[in-house]
């Protein structure tokens, strides 16, 4: 991800390049005596330092030795919960609906994030999304453009659309994702979630209430 770490990322994995160089020397009684005994040792080195960084970008990033230093990005996954709040006023009326319980659900992996938001009405998946991360700046924030497909039992009053969100991170650890979105119908409005679980949810819960609830996301 563009948020990285890079000259940190970049120490640590010469670092680790260095100790398994010397594992690899001690281990199999070898000498750096010119280049080439060198090299020998190093090619016997890569494999090592492969394992060692795929562990890390499979599951150690999530770890909380490396946040902050090292992995400026939260560990988002699971499903949220919470309630979009619509700016839109129904012309008939002039009245402004009230709050939609909405799910979110977040698979994220060291390299790549995509977001699902679910409605009792519709789905909506991002097909663009990163963090926007600077501490000098005291930003927090992750955003994601999205393709929105109503059910078809709603198709006369909602139509397909796309449309950007853009989340404020909120505490440390996460204890909420607080946002405004815009559509290409001219839309815009809030969105106020919090953590609900590790496991992502697949459909909309049947009994879900408009407020959601309380905790805390590591």
């Amino acid at each position: 991800m563009k948020n990285l770490h890079t000259k940190r990322f970049a120490l640590v994995l010469f670092g680790v390049f260095a100790v398994c160089f010397i594992g690899v020397a001690v281990q199999s009684g070898k000498t750096v005596e010119d280049l080439w005994s060198a090299l020998a040792i190093a090619y016997e080195t890569i494999p090592l330092v492969l394992l060692v960084v795929g562990v890390f970008v499979n599951w150690a990033w999530r770890w909380r030795i490396f946040r902050g230093w090292l992995v400026p990005f939260p560990d988002l996954n699971g499903t949220w919960q919470g309630s979009i709040q619509t700016t839109w006023k129904n012309p008939e009326t002039g009245e402004v609906p009230g709050p939609i319980p909405v799910i979110l659900t977040i698979k994220q992996s060291f390299i790549r994030i995509s977001c699902v938001m679910r409605t009792a009405e519709m789905t909506s998946r991002s097909y663009l999304a990163d963090f926007w991360l600077d501490g000098d700046e005291q930003i927090r924030k992750i955003g994601y453009s999205y393709h929105s497909s109503p059910l078809p039992s709603v198709a006369d009053r909602s139509q397909p659309h796309d449309g950007t969100i853009v989340f404020e991170i909120v505490g440390t650890p996460v204890e909420k994702l607080k946002g405004v979105y815009w559509t290409a119908r001219k839309s815009t409005g809030e969105v106020s979630l919090r953590f609900r679980e590790r496991r992502l949810l697949e459909e909309f819960p049947k009994n879900l209430g408009v407020h959601p609830v309380s905790g805390k996301q590591q």
